[in-house]
């Protein structure tokens, strides 16, 4: 069952990984995969491309990938949104505690508010009732509380069955899993969650599935993914390329604020 259990874990990180870096171009891909090998992020290379290949060729192709066809044919909507809805209510504590580690306070009662609301008048977490008030979901992890607190993610960490993974989230996860009530859920409750959430993630994925087979190196597609994933998490989205930017823009409205105050002196004297 614990293998189970972590080969479908496998594609739902992938599947949030490429989420987040539908953006790249070819030209970006080529660049990459021509200095794989000196990727200091990657120092185990050789094992990790071995693992992905199992991972991806395999385990997915003949397992993951089947069952979840199998289960969004047969499952109706309603039916999957609520299971899906319930997964997700387990994990509310652990973003409570989450965001209260990072001093997001206010983040903390929302996720605070949604499961107590949700456990209750929306029958167990299967009615997102919180997000119908207008109680958004603040999803936190232990890996970004250790992100935020300046802890490296380390290498990069591709499992057999896990999947992408590094020492940082790892620990996270082992954290996360003992917040009430994953820590006192039974093995069948805590085998059920996983595998709802897992066949979501790879259903999502599924429309996703042709910007992988263009990548020109579908190794390095997930991997960039998964780092730049991390890094839009832990800094709630002011990372890369769109941190500069925006401290371009302070810079620069900053220095027009000069220029106007100037002006003004000017055509005072």
């Amino acid at each position: 069952m614990k293998l189970t259990r972590t080969l479908l874990l496998s594609l739902l990180i992938a599947s949030g990984s490429l989420a987040g870096c539908a953006s790249n171009s070819a030209q970006e891909q080529a660049d990459t995969a021509s200095n794989q090998q000196s990727d200091p992020r990657d120092p185990l290379e050789p094992v990790n491309r071995a693992m992905w290949d199992f991972n991806w060729e395999v385990l997915d192709e003949y397992i993951l990938r089947p069952v979840t066809v199998g289960y969004v044919t047969v499952m109706p909507q309603f039916a999957r949104t609520g299971l899906l809805n319930a997964a997700e209510n387990l994990q509310e504590p652990a973003y409570f505690f989450n965001n209260l580690l990072q001093g997001k306070v206010d983040e903390s009662m929302d996720s605070l508010a949604r499961f107590v609301l949700n456990s209750t008048v929306g029958l167990l977490g299967t009615i997102d009732v919180a997000e119908k008030v207008g109680i958004n979901r603040q999803e936190e992890e232990f890996g970004e509380v250790l992100g935020v607190w300046g802890v490296g993610t380390g290498p990069y960490l591709m499992f057999p069955v896990l999947g992408p993974n590094d020492p940082r989230s790892f620990s996270g996860d082992i954290v996360d899993g003992m917040y009430y009530p994953m820590a006192v859920l039974n093995n069948n409750l805590a085998v059920a969650r996983y595998v709802i959430s897992a066949l979501e993630g790879r259903a999502a994925l599924i429309d996703q599935e042709q910007q992988l087979e263009q990548a020109v190196d579908d190794y390095a597609f997930v991997k960039n993914a998964y780092f730049e994933n991390l890094q839009f998490k832990v800094t709630d989205g002011k990372s890369g390329d769109k941190a500069i930017e925006e401290e371009e823009l302070e810079n620069f409205e900053e220095f027009e604020s000069m220029l106007e105050d100037v002006e003004l002196e000017e055509d005072t004297q």
